[in-house]
């Protein structure tokens, strides 16, 4: 069976008074640890074939074109001793350009673009990468506090090697003057770790005339893993 490192230190407290959903939802007792078993894993197996073509492409599959900034964002998933993890699902999910969400609970009063729905899948290759082409999401606010915004950020799923070891991240982009004012985000306890929540513009991924790019790669665990939630926020 693999062996973990221990990343606690790292990783966001359950409870966190700041982020106010957390106070409802945090665990009240001490935590039962699960030994890992063969389940974590073993199948089901995610192919090629559960996911289309065009489930990387958030600006295709409507009518027209999506409206904001065209972006392209691609990176790697590793696991913890720096091996590429090949063959796994990889989800997101984003608000559109004006910072609003197709879901009956987001109020905020941005318009809704029915050229973007803001969800897409795809499967890392053999080396592990991965590949996005969408929208950059505008921030939005979330009334956590008086006048709070969430920074621009994409959500991220990952399976890993099965489902039982689903986790869910988020990625930010660089230079986001609300940084300083997210309670998610200053949840993590270590600078180096917020850092890596944050991609990088990518050059080399950039398409002229149509998309910038950003590189942003993932590891699953270890003393440079990515930064992993408990709810999808």
């Amino acid at each position: 069976m693999p062996q973990y490192i221990d990343d606690s230190d790292t990783q966001p407290a359950y409870l966190w008074p700041d982020y106010t959903s957390t106070v409802l939802r945090a665990p009240s007792r001490p935590l039962v640890p699960l030994r890992q078993s063969l389940t974590e894993i073993t199948g089901p197996l995610l192919g090629d074939d559960r996911v289309g073509p065009g489930d990387a492409d958030l600006t295709a599959g409507h009518a027209g074109e999506p409206l904001g900034q065209r972006i392209i964002v691609s990176g790697q998933v590793r696991d913890s001793g720096g091996r590429p993890v090949p063959h796994t699902l990889v989800e997101v999910w984003q608000a559109n350009a004006a910072g609003r969400y197709i879901h009956d609970l987001d109020r905020h009063p941005a318009p809704l673009d029915p050229n973007f729905t803001g969800a897409g899948r795809t499967v890392t290759d053999a080396d592990g990468r991965y590949r996005f082409e969408t929208i950059r999401p505008g921030a939005y606010p979330w009334k956590n506090h008086h006048n709070a915004w969430r920074p621009a950020h994409i959500h991220f799923s990952l399976f890993g090697r099965a489902f039982a070891q689903r986790l869910v991240t988020q990625m930010y982009f660089p230079g986001d003057p609300l940084f300083d004012f997210d309670p998610i985000y200053a949840s993590v306890p270590d600078q180096a770790a917020r850092r890596r929540m944050i991609a990088r513009f990518d050059p080399d991924t950039t398409i002229p005339e149509r998309a910038l790019g950003f590189g942003f790669d993932i590891v699953l665990r270890g003393t440079r893993a990515s930064i992993f939630e408990d709810d999808a926020s």
